[in-house]
């Protein structure tokens, strides 16, 4: 019997060698398996779990308290560099559907246009990403369902203004024939399916010299030029959350205009550069897109150490006020301008009359109240004042009178 054994063996090894291995290998697939199956079990768990109501989402279209935070410019900016973009990035947003009248695709071209132009400048890149952010929003039911509902959205409140130029003041601002026409066909190739891969499913951005509060709540997943942009956690920063239609009905883009207008609000006073020492436009020689405008340009903190000299030029554009001493206003544009790189401030009395552009135009030659140029490649300060509004300044010579 144990000689029937032993050879019944010897003739079928190779047979149990074969079945040995294919049990290893079962046994490991099985383990594998097991493995894989956990987390998506998890996976499945976490998207059958009921999202949170919009209404809760911190940021939403209707927050009316959405101040920014009280870091100098230089923190904020230190501490958004630290936050990492998350794993995965943008993510891919659906292309926008426009579905409206003839009358709805003007309206909205040009309220995208308005808004790319104030909020990024007159950069591609930075245009392309606030258009995207805009139509992430408006399919979004955290948000307005039309594209100048988005844009306008919370600027007839005195506070709660979802894009900050409707309520500062920025509406009265002009922009040339030129950038329009530019702005426009962005805008009109994103209402017709493009889509911006940068920024991808963002719904919220700031500028990197802020922090707002809401920023730690959200996930970054990109940065252009000097924007950070986020989503939502969970459902609703995903593709699927993008799931309100767009049927037109775009609102009377000039009718929201002069109702945010005329809604008195504390933060629209804006303060003078002897006040703050802040330019409320500056215009930096940018990337490849071109110069890039960025509103509300902070100077050095006192406490920082001194900045080592920028290849960037700079011009800043700042809001004088007749009366103010012209040494101080000296002594903010040397704050401004510190470094050796090229660096100039303008500064105009009348908010309105801040351009957004250089060349200057010669309607903003003839209203120009202040001009410093530091000193550098060995040459002093000059210094300039509108003697009309400052008269006999110590400091610098007067401007001379521009032709009509």
């Amino acid at each position: 019997m144990d000689f029937q054994r032993s050879s019944l063996f010897r003739e079928n090894a190779p047979l149990f060698g074969v079945g040995a291995i294919l049990f290893v290998v079962f046994a490991a697939m099985a383990i594998v398996g097991a493995g894989r199956a956990e987390p998506a079990a998890r996976s499945a768990l976490d998207e059958s779990a009921a999202p949170p109501p919009v209404e809760a989402l911190p940021a939403s279209g209707e927050e009316a308290d959405l101040r920014e935070s009280e870091l100098a410019p230089e923190d904020a900016a230190a501490r958004n560099a630290a936050v990492e973009i998350v794993e995965g990035g943008p993510g891919t947003a659906p292309s926008f559907m426009f579905a409206g009248s003839g009358p709805d695709r003007v309206r909205a071209r040009d309220c995208l246009a308005l808004a790319a132009m104030a909020e990024a400048g007159y950069g591609d890149a930075d245009q392309r990403a606030v258009m995207q952010v805009i139509l992430n929003r408006t399919r979004h039911p955290g948000f307005a369902n039309t594209v100048c509902g988005v844009v306008y959205q919370g600027s007839h409140r005195r506070t709660g203004c979802q894009f900050t130029f409707t309520c500062d003041g920025s509406l009265s601002r002009r922009y040339p024939d030129s950038e329009w026409r530019a702005a426009r066909q962005r805008a009109d190739e994103a209402l017709g399916g493009r889509v911006e891969a940068a920024v991808g499913l963002a719904t919220h951005y700031h500028a990197d010299y802020v922090y707002p509060w809401w920023s730690p709540q959200l996930d970054k997943i990109a940065a252009v030029g000097p924007h950070m942009f986020y989503r939502w956690r969970g459902f609703w920063g995903t593709p699927q959350a993008l799931n309100a239609r767009y049927r037109g009905g775009e609102p009377d883009p000039m009718g929201l205009r002069e109702t945010a207008m005329e809604i008195e609000r504390p933060e629209t006073i804006l303060k003078t550069f002897a006040e703050d020492g802040a330019a409320q436009r500056t215009i930096t020689s940018g990337g490849k897109d071109g110069p890039r405008l960025i509103e509300g340009s902070k100077p050095p903190s006192p406490a920082a150490s001194a900045p080592a000299t920028s290849p960037d030029p700079r011009v800043h554009f700042v809001l004088v006020a007749r009366g103010e001493a012209p040494a101080a206003l000296v002594e903010r544009a040397r704050a401004l301008c510190p470094g050796g790189g090229f660096c100039q401030v303008y500064g105009w009395s009348d908010p309105s009359a801040i351009p957004s552009q250089l060349p200057l135009s010669d309607e903003a030659r003839r209203t120009l109240g202040f001009s410093f140029l530091p000193a550098r490649s060995g040459n002093g300060e000059a210094i300039y004042f509108d003697c009309r509004t400052f008269p006999d300044p110590a400091p610098g010579a007067c401007l001379p009178r521009a032709r009509p």
